[in-house]
């Protein structure tokens, strides 16, 4: 039997293209948008909501990083290889909150300390990627906080 609940709406809706996102890629190259990831996910792992993301994190970093490649302005991996990102729909099935928003944003912010040293992050890009973040962050949230 399915357990059917209420999916919560953000009211600022999805977030809109920020074209200077897509000049990243030709600055950090494939290799390093992989590796950003992978981190991110290892930082995830350390965290209070790794219950949420496959045991396998090396592999869904993948799958995060291919997405992520082509978010930055690269190749569509993503959806060469899985389809439409469709990214809040395959996500319902988890209990996303605030707090669990708060919790993803902290272990992005940390992988991105020292970025362009680790993964040759271009710094003039940083505060429209990390802004991005929080808008795409936002619009995941599907549960309402209590």
């Amino acid at each position: 039997m399915a357990i059917h609940r209420q999916i919560y709406i953000p009211p600022e809706g999805p977030p809109p293209p920020d074209p200077r996102l897509s000049e990243i890629y030709d600055k950090m190259g494939e290799d390093n948008i992989f590796k950003m990831l992978e981190d991110f996910y290892l930082a995830l792992g350390k965290s209070e909501i790794r219950e949420m993301f496959p045991k396998d994190l090396k592999n869904a970093s993948q799958k995060s990083g291919e997405f992520f490649v082509f978010l930055l302005g690269g190749p569509p991996l993503y959806q060469q290889r899985h389809g439409s990102p469709r990214m809040r729909q395959r996500h319902f099935s988890f209990r996303i909150d605030e707090h669990a928003r708060q919790v993803w944003m902290a272990c992005f912010r940390e992988t991105l300390i020292n970025a362009d040293a680790k993964y040759n992050f271009p710094l003039e890009y940083k505060e429209a990627f990390e802004l991005f973040l929080e808008r795409f962050s936002s619009w995941m949230v599907n549960t309402a906080s209590d």
